[in-house]
Formats: structure tokens, C-alpha cells, sequence
């Protein structure tokens, strides 16, 4: 096992990275510092000096491939050829298409959610029947973009599945609710506003569904406090994380 900690471990890695690499990597924006991001606190993690570069918005390479993990086109090429087929705004649409672990994602603007849910519900092709709900994700540093609202299709007939990501600012958290299409992401859709604070603008009853009504921020996003905030009974406080434990 080696004595060296994962600082120096980290540091060496990086001085045996080619040339061409080293400017490449230079290039890209910081997406955090440390192993977890952490500001205004001491890194504890041991990756103080780790920086983690954000990586470029492109579409992957073409052949898309499949789950398999194939190098040839095959099932992931034919979604996405299927659907420029079928969409006349697919240019406009879909802003890239992402193929990472064996997983399909298409980038989506946020005007052109509805029609693309639509096109991929009701195509004979497509037909991707179910929609499995749809997760918040906050990204901070991504000016511009820091919300993202993430929705799993799968499609019964083919056996096949497929991810809508669509973006939206934090200066401007809507995205349109696509419950009339995808009737079962009435809850997802709400527990999405209340812990990330996107608004699904047509939602038949946009209210939240975990927090009090009353409740001030949204819990699942990083730059919510992660303690110091009172409890409801008997007068208790959680501190904050780095009043918690002391570490010498």
C-alpha cells in the first residue's frame, strides 16, 4: 500500500499527463475545488487541492451504439434517427445527444419539451409509453443552467429507455409540466418544485408535497445550509457542519 496521501497521489497523476492533455484540461472552466466543492470550511476529505475541470457540452461521437456498449451504430442511432425523422424541430430541439454508461440522453430546450415527450409517447417507432417520473438536479457552477429537470422514458413495446434533460436558470426556474402527456408525473413533478424549486409551468396543482406550505428554500439544492436551521419542537438546533465534530 502506498504511504503517499491522496494530495501528493493526485499531484503525480497529473505531472504524467501528456502535453496536449495538459493544455486541453487547462482550457476547461473549474467545476469545483476539492472532493466535494466545500466553501468557507476546511476541506477534511484529504483532495483540498484536487480541481475538478467541467467538462465541454457536446454531443458524444457518432456511432452512438447501444446499452451494449457497441462501437458499430445500433439501437441509440436509431432512436435518435427516428426521432429527427419524425420531428421537424429536431435541430432546434435537441441540443445534443449524450451517450455515457451504456445510458442515452438527449439534451432538450425547455420550449420543446412537450413535443419531443409527444413525438416519443406516440411515434409507432418510438413508443415510449411510460415515463418513470422526474428528478431535480442543481449544478451551482453551470451559469445559466444550474437547474436541470432529468425524466427516464421507457418504452414498454421495444424495451427500450431513453433520458430527457432539460435546463433552465436559476433567475428563471420554469420548465413546462408534461402531465397531460405523462399523467403519472402529477407527484414527480410536484416533489421536484418543493425540493429544487423548478416550476412546472401548466401543472394542474403546482403546491408542495414533502415540506410545510410554508416552508422557506428548497433542501435538495447545494447551496441550501445543510444545518443551524431550528427544529419545530422543543426548541433544538442542528448546527452547522463544521461546529459538528472538531478535527486536529
Amino acid at each position: 500500500m502506498s504511504s503517499q496521501n491522496p494530495e501528493q497521489q493526485a499531484e503525480q497523476a497529473a505531472d504524467r499527463l501528456p502535453a496536449h492533455r495538459e493544455d486541453e484540461r487547462a482550457e476547461q472552466p473549474v467545476a469545483r475545488t476539492g472532493m466535494f466543492g466545500i466553501q468557507g470550511t476546511g476541506d477534511t476529505s484529504g483532495y483540498g487541492r484536487l480541481v475538478v475541470r467541467q467538462a465541454p457540452k457536446v454531443s458524444s461521437p457518432r456511432p452512438f451504439g447501444g446499452p451494449d456498449g457497441a462501437a458499430e451504430a445500433g439501437e441509440f442511432d436509431e432512436i435518435a434517427d427516428q426521432l429527427a425523422r419524425l420531428l421537424p424541430t429536431y435541430g432546434e430541439a435537441v441540443e445534443r445527444v449524450v451517450v455515457h454508461r451504456g445510458e442515452l440522453t438527449l439534451h432538450v430546450k425547455r420550449e420543446h419539451l412537450a413535443e419531443v415527450a409527444r413525438t416519443l409517447r406516440d411515434a409507432p417507432e418510438l413508443r415510449f409509453e411510460m415515463c418513470m417520473g422526474v428528478s431535480g438536479v442543481h449544478y451551482p457552477s453551470d451559469e445559466g443552467a444550474e437547474l436541470h429537470a432529468v425524466y427516464p422514458l421507457l418504452s414498454i413495446t421495444h424495451n427500450r429507455r431513453v433520458r430527457l434533460d432539460v435546463s433552465c436558470p436559476d433567475s428563471d426556474p420554469h420548465v413546462p409540466s408534461i402531465v397531460d402527456i405523462y399523467p403519472t408525473n402529477d407527484w414527480h413533478e410536484r416533489e421536484t418544485y418543493d425540493f429544487f424549486g423548478i416550476v412546472f409551468d401548466g401543472h394542474p396543482a403546482l403546491t408542495r408535497i414533502m415540506m410545510p406550505d410554508d416552508w422557506v428554500g428548497h433542501p435538495q439544492r447545494k447551496d441550501y445550509p445543510l444545518g443551524g436551521i431550528p427544529v419545530e419542537y422543543r426548541g433544538a438546533e442542528v448546527p452547522p457542519p463544521d461546529q459538528r465534530r472538531s478535527y486536529t
